[in-house]
């Protein structure tokens, strides 16, 4: 069934104007026909079954019938990534949505990538991975913070898996393995340069920090994120069914 996300409120019988590119993917793209079923969610309300209406030409719009899943929390999981080439930080955005991040830290720091990140464009791309996925939720893109700002603003409370690449940190499955159940975690990623010599000490110094490797192979900033995320879901995670 067609997945979509609704930022509007879902009650029964309540009918939800569609954006333009909602209505071009819907009847255009997707061949939906007056009547058809479409599976909604907003993060909030649970998703539901909705059906396709034509509201006034050339306007089409959702009229929530019936709740199909009740809203479920996601782990509390936030991915803090260094800025990195576009290309590369899309795919981390999409792979963070599916893999169960609740909220995207964009971090900048000492070598990081200059360019910009294009905000629009990943909650685009993270929103079509909550679509895909079947998560009833789409992660939380925070504009970028330097790294020195957010370390002087941590919840100690917060677990951070912070990836060393320097290979003084024990394997992360062993870290993960080894450390006492937290409520709320956070992945550290670095940027392709790795972090300086500074920055490394910071991070380790910030309360709950858990530093962790990721095997015998520099991995690229993309890979790395991808691994720690798998690795900390088959521990902690919603992987476990529990």
């Amino acid at each position: 069934m067609i997945r979509l996300f609704i930022a509007s409120n879902l009650s029964a019988d309540r009918p939800i104007g569609l954006e333009k590119a909602q209505t071009h993917y819907l009847v255009d793209v997707m061949r939906l026909a007056e009547g058809g079923e479409v599976a909604v969610f907003n993060g909030r309300d649970g998703e539901w079954l909705a059906r396709l209406t034509r509201m006034s030409r050339p306007d089409w719009g959702l009229v929530p019938t019936v709740v199909a899943r009740p809203q479920l929390p996601g782990p509390d999981l936030d991915l803090l990534v260094a800025l990195i080439r576009r290309s590369r930080l899309e795919t981390v955005v999409e792979k963070a949505a599916e893999l169960g991040a609740r909220r995207i830290r964009l971090v900048i720091t000492e070598r990081a990538n200059p360019a910009r990140a294009n905000l629009p464009r990943l909650n685009a791309i993270a929103t079509e991975a909550a679509e895909q996925t079947g998560r009833m939720d789409v992660p939380e893109i925070l504009a970028p913070e330097s790294l020195a700002q957010v370390l002087a603003a941590w919840d100690g409370q917060r677990r951070l898996m912070f990836c060393d690449e320097a290979g003084e940190a024990p394997m992360a499955i062993e870290a993960l393995m080894d450390c006492p159940p937290a409520a709320s975690w956070a992945i550290l990623i670095g940027p392709e340069g790795g972090f300086s010599a500074s920055e490394r000490g910071r991070i380790r110094a910030t309360p709950g920090a858990l530093p962790a490797g990721l095997g015998p192979r520099i991995l690229r900033s993309d890979t790395a994120a991808i691994s720690a995320m798998t690795l900390w879901q088959a521990q902690w995670g919603d992987w476990r069914g529990t």
